[in-house]
């Protein structure tokens, strides 16, 4: 969700302005948080659990304004479970704000104790909120396509890392007792076709059992032009290794339930990927972000989750930061170690602006230059690809805040830009 200072929300309520924290615990089966509250005296006027039910809250939301006024309620969680008390915050009239968690923690180190309550976690960050404005997040309000569109790339990444899970049990048990068949079909996985057939001949005696022009006959339907030559490369593989590994019988099993359980992961992320382009086709800024190669449905819907339309930041070097993408130097005393890309950020933003500098090399000349120069200069491809990740979301700052479709130069244009 973008993110701007609220550090200016003081300057303009002056002493009208009140302010309530509440620290929404992660066990989403609680039924309370808690809630503390502070003006900007310091005074306390709130300390207790906050029922998270819409009623209740808005009972608490409507006292608290009725008595101080302009109450600004912040939250730490407020993608999930933060959810509905913001909703309930805002049409009681509240302005809403957020603490990053990594903030938190660090402003937490310099109070006393080593205690970890709900309450004393509520007191913490409203101090630091009062005396710390500019630690705070604003949160805008999304359109219900954006909210919508939150909620599926969730769980898109949740059912990606399902299917890696599963991929790397499925090539692990491949490797313990036949390596040169993980060798063959491992990288594969992928692959409907190869799916399908371990789903059905799981073990090397089943597939053997099952003969070569049988199972190129079976595969070529799913695989036209990789069927002869998946299956050679298949029993290929199982003549290299004539001993049996003890344990080799449960395969029967174990991979058919496991690769039925990756071929369902990846029948929802198509599914939820024909979802997620439904939504974008709906969404205005889509066809722009698009018009950029290497920027397919996934990487769009990130990019509209994570950064919206861009007016959250002012300048193209803030959403690069924002992503982890702007190099950092570390220096100390005559000691200079350069410039090296930041631990922090965005993950999900960072992977996505990663994974779209790596599919763009054959698309667009300009990038692939670009990468070539970084290459020449005795950068690493990871290094390469991060600088080329840089440039592109600046480039993709400028097209949201014009509203302009991408132009790609030659590459003779960036080598003079350079």
């Amino acid at each position: 969700m973008p993110e701007t200072s609220v550090a200016h929300f003081y300057d303009e309520l002056a002493d009208d302005y009140h302010l309530i924290y509440s620290d929404w615990d992660l066990d989403v089966g609680k039924s309370a948080h808690h809630g503390h509250g502070l003006t900007p005296a310091g005074k306390k006027v709130f300390d207790k659990p906050l029922p998270n039910s819409e009623p209740k809250l808005r009972a608490v939301f409507d006292k608290l304004t009725a008595k101080f006024g302009t109450v600004l309620v912040i939250v730490d969680q407020p993608a999930s479970i933060g959810a509905l008390p913001l909703t309930v915050a805002r049409d009681a009239g509240c302005q809403v704000a957020y603490l990053p968690g990594l903030a938190m923690r660090r402003i937490a180190d310099l109070y006393p104790g080593e205690a970890k309550t709900d309450a004393k976690d509520a007191a913490v960050i409203a101090d630091a909120a009062r005396t710390m404005p500019h630690t705070l997040r604003s949160l805008e309000l999304t359109d219900e396509i954006t909210a919508e569109l939150t909620v599926l790339v969730g769980f898109d990444q949740d059912l990606a890392a399902e299917a890696t899970r599963t991929s790397n049990r499925i090539r692990g048990l491949l490797t313990q007792f036949h390596p040169s068949l993980e060798r063959a079909l491992g990288p594969r996985l992928d692959h409907q076709a190869v799916t399908w057939l371990l789903e059905r001949y799981g073990s090397p005696s089943a597939l053997r059992k099952a003969g070569r022009r049988r199972l190129v006959e079976l595969i070529r339907p799913k695989a036209p032009r990789m069927a002869q030559r998946l299956i050679d490369d298949v029993f290929d593989a199982l003549d290299e290794q004539t001993v049996v590994v003890p344990g080799t019988g449960t395969l029967d099993i174990v991979i058919p339930s496991l690769t039925a359980s990756l071929a369902a992961v990846h029948t929802q992320r198509r599914a939820t990927e024909a979802q997620i382009n439904t939504l974008l086709e709906a969404h205005p800024l889509s066809p722009v972000l698009t018009s950029m190669p290497g920027v397919g449905v996934r990487t769009t819907a990130v990019l509209l989750v994570t950064v919206g339309d861009g007016t959250s930041f002012p300048t193209a070097a803030h959403p690069a930061s924002y992503a982890g993408l702007a190099p950092t130097t570390k220096s100390s005393g005559t000691s200079i170690h350069g410039e090296h890309a930041p631990r922090g950020g965005n993950r999900q933003l960072k992977r996505a602006m990663f994974l779209s500098a790596f599919a763009c090399m054959n698309a667009d000349p300009a990038s692939r230059a670009s990468y070539d120069k970084q290459r020449t200069r005795g950068k690493t491809h990871t290094q390469a690809l991060l600088r080329l990740a840089r440039q592109r979301i600046s480039v993709l700052f400028a097209m949201l805040r014009d509203g302009t479709f991408y132009q790609s130069r030659t590459p003779r244009d960036v080598e003079l830009a350079a």
